[in-house]
């Protein structure tokens, strides 16, 4: 309750009636002076319980983005184990398989060296024949 006169308000707090009025109506009073700290410290509440909603907020996307980042290792975890076996694939395909196919291109001519020996053995042959 807002009393408007200082006078009154000292009256009121001389009297002890300030105690009586908030144990057993549970009204608060305020005079001039008072009523600016009372609003402050109203207000200082009010935002003190939006920052704590906030940061409630904020704990469940820090919660879900640790869940997220724990998937997302999983995730590469397994497309590292993947690229591990693609290189040992890589790397028997490198040994194995081209030291086979050098192998069977070994006994292979080459077609110049074949050309040489045909061109020289062979007749030529015109046009008017």
């Amino acid at each position: 309750m807002f009393l408007p006169f200082e006078g009154l308000y000292a009256e009121v707090v001389n009297m002890g009636l300030v105690e009586q009025l908030q144990n057993r109506c549970k009204v608060n009073i305020a005079g001039p002076s008072t009523m600016a700290a009372m609003l402050n410290s109203l207000q200082m509440g009010f935002r003190t319980l939006a920052i704590q909603k906030k940061s409630g907020e904020v704990w469940k996307v820090l919660e879900a983005a640790k869940k997220e980042f724990s998937q997302f290792e999983t995730v590469l975890d397994k497309t590292r184990d993947r690229l591990r076996q693609a290189d040992e694939e890589l790397e028997k395909l490198i040994g194995v398989r081209t030291r086979a196919i050098n192998r069977r291109l070994k006994d292979v001519a080459q077609p110049e060296a074949l050309e040489t020996s045909d061109s020289t053995e062979a007749p030529a042959v015109t046009a008017g024949e």
